[in-house]
């Protein structure tokens, strides 16, 4: 694709866009009396204009049922969260068995990891990346001292290169070769928060199962923004969240993914709540916990309804766009913005996510220096919304089911005012 940095083109390419319809389906905040540059996708996503209705309707079930709508309201509350499992295993390339919409994502995390990180004498070790996300590695942190050992040493961290910000391809298989016989478990995001780089997470399981390890990974910047296969790349266990790209809103349900392979392993070691029990009998209140077979035996509690209703309005747009219409038009997306950014002074700001589209969803990361802070208030001012991670990265996403190729025009525009003042 040839770029061209002018409104005609930028219009031109919403004009072929086969998702241009689903920016509609969205509400945005506005900004000057006009519907802001919502580049934070990445972070929280947009409502969803049928959210509104669906939350209404199981209001009115509520109030007309009682605990009736748990098997007599339109979408009975008994049921929910199975009326979102088979567009949530298409959206990360897993089977229905295999994935379920429940708990938050760092509480996911936890039960994964009770079940997963099964450390001996010899193999205890952890391997993350050593810029993951603060929740990761607290609970790492915490799950390692659960067991008696001491993070310092059985916490291992993927560095990148001297003078680089993204971690090596080479790199991680071979620190996984030379390490991996101490390695209990790879856990990594596979879209970094920070650097925006994502990763090859077939290759990477890959090279963890040859040595022996786990391999689990942190969805919360992927799911909804790549074109995920989770089944097919072999992943031990996934876990994300859906208030991001799957704009369910703030402090949606999460979401969890476990191999089929473990779908019958019940001697795994697990944490468990009713809710995970069999459904055939799980009204039998039973003294002795059964596993439903799949993702669903990591089930706790019964779901958050309203939270639920939610994700099911958001997953609905996904299922109609198809995650491989929104890949391909993400890479145009970020693409167009990248080459109107390099346009911009490198001493203003430099791109650290990776040129290549293979390793990067919708979001580059810029290197901005101390001014990052208020740069983000600047935007803001003038209409664009992105956030600000520490120590001097700001984060632009433009999430393809709503964002347009004129947002991000306007955004190089935004962009060259401020470095050039």
């Amino acid at each position: 694709m040839t770029f061209a940095n002018d409104i005609e083109f930028a219009r031109l390419m919403d004009e072929k866009d086969p998702l241009r319809v689903y920016r509609d389906e969205f509400l945005f905040p506005t900004r000057g009396g006009s519907d802001a540059i919502y580049f934070a996708g990445n972070s929280l996503g947009l409502q969803p204009r049928t959210v509104g209705g669906y939350l209404l309707e199981e209001l009115g079930e509520w109030a007309k049922l009682g605990v009736e709508g748990h098997f007599q309201a339109r979408h009975p509350w008994l049921l929910y969260h199975e009326f979102v499992t088979d567009m949530m295993a298409r959206l990360v390339g897993a089977t229905p068995l295999e994935v379920v919409a429940m708990n938050s994502l760092t509480v996911n995390l936890h039960l994964m990891l009770v079940s997963f990180y099964k450390p001996t004498k010899e193999r205890y070790k952890i391997l993350i990346e050593s810029d993951a996300f603060p929740s990761d590695r607290y609970a790492v942190n915490s799950q390692v001292k659960l067991h008696g050992y001491d993070p310092q040493d059985a916490v291992l961290e993927l560095k990148p290169r001297e003078g680089e910000t993204c971690l090596n391809y080479d790199d991680i298989e071979q620190f996984i070769e030379k390490h991996g016989d101490e390695i209990a478990l790879v856990l990594l995001g596979d879209v970094n928060y920070l650097t925006g780089q994502a990763f090859d997470l077939g290759r990477i399981a890959f090279a963890a199962h040859e040595k022996g390890c786990v391999f689990g990974v942190n969805l919360a910047h992927g799911a909804g923004n790549l074109r995920l296969n989770l089944h097919g790349d072999e992943v031990d266990f996934g876990v994300w969240c859906s208030y991001k790209y799957l704009n369910a809103g703030p402090g949606g349900i999460a979401g969890c993914f476990v191999h089929e392979k473990y779908a019958d392993a019940f001697d795994l070691p697990r944490l468990a709540g009713w809710w995970g029990h069999n459904k055939e009998t799980r009204f039998e209140m039973g003294k002795e916990f059964d596993p439903s077979p799949g993702a669903e035996g990591w089930q706790l509690s019964n779901p958050p309804i309203f939270q639920l209703a939610a994700l099911r309005a958001s997953l609905e747009v996904f299922d109609k766009a198809s995650m491989t219409a929104v890949r391909k038009k993400s890479v145009l997306l970020t693409g167009y913005l990248e080459f109107l950014l390099n346009s911009i002074p490198k001493d203003f700001c430099t791109i650290v996510t990776p040129s290549d589209p293979d390793q990067r969803g919708a979001q580059l990361s810029l290197k901005v220096g101390k001014q990052a802070p208020q740069l983000v208030r600047q935007f803001r001012d003038n209409g664009v919304i992105c956030d600000f991670r520490e120590p001097d990265i700001v984060r632009v996403a433009p999430a393809p089911l709503y964002c347009s190729f004129y947002d991000v025009y306007k955004f190089g525009l935004v962009m060259n005012k401020f470095a050039n003042s």
